[in-house]
């Protein structure tokens, strides 16, 4: 992912939680903090909704990013349409808005907690073997006495690529579409690799799994490849 993630070839295995709830506002909106269980950034709405939300009308912009998305996956035979048909016979609360906006949100942590090295961050969001190949390359980073700046000036866009099911295993690809300043520095500040003051398009293709038979309700970053 830019130059910050070409420090390593991984195959990621996130645990996408919902923590950092300041930074995901645009996700979720606005949460207290005293909450008594995170919710699951893949998890649909409908699924935490109180009893009262079931008259909520949808708002007109939520009703045509509906029918967008039912038009783009789900109006033809192609193997992307049947894959979330068959998704949705085995997971019915599918959907794939809540999902590409838990994706997008997934994305950003993902990046930022790389970036930042936060590994307490890390942990909660990687699976044990895959959290120690990041950890590994940020304590190498650091031993370099090198600095990356990889920051996410947008998501461009974001499309499902792909959605089928193997077994029990719903498995969902995603291509990112981003806009992002990838510099690397030395000890003394100077630049190594990329430029700060140019904000370049970089593609990424994230695939995420899920046990539809698991009462976990989460999603997981199974695979990622850049195309850049």
């Amino acid at each position: 992912m830019g130059e910050g993630f070409q420090y390593i070839d991984i195959l990621l295995f996130a645990g996408i939680a919902v923590f950092l709830v300041l930074k995901l506002g645009r996700t979720l909106g606005k949460r207290t903090g005293h909450e008594s269980a995170p919710e699951d950034l893949m998890t649909p709405i409908s699924e935490s909704a109180d009893d009262k939300d079931d008259n909520v009308i949808p708002l007109p912009s939520e009703r045509r990013r509906q029918e967008e998305a039912d038009q783009q996956y789900e109006s033809d035979d192609s193997p992307l349409s049947a894959g979330i048909h068959d998704i949705k016979r085995l997971d019915p609360s599918f959907n794939p808005v809540t999902f590409i906006d838990g994706a997008n949100a997934a994305f950003e942590m993902v990046l930022e907690a790389f970036v930042e090295a936060d590994g307490n961050t890390l942990k909660q969001l990687l699976a044990p073997n895959v959290f120690e190949n990041f950890s590994k390359a940020i304590r190498e980073r650091e031993k370099a006495n090198h600095r990356i700046e990889d920051t996410l000036v947008g998501i461009d866009k974001s499309d499902i690529l792909e959605a089928r099911l193997d077994g029990s295993i719903a498995q969902v690809t995603v291509k990112f579409i981003t806009q992002q300043v990838n510099v690397l520095y030395d000890v003394e500040d100077n630049v190594l690799e990329g430029d700060s003051h140019k904000v370049i398009p970089v593609t990424d293709i994230w695939t995420f799994a899920r046990d539809t038979k698991s009462r976990n309700p989460n999603w997981v970053l199974a695979s990622t490849r850049s195309q850049n």
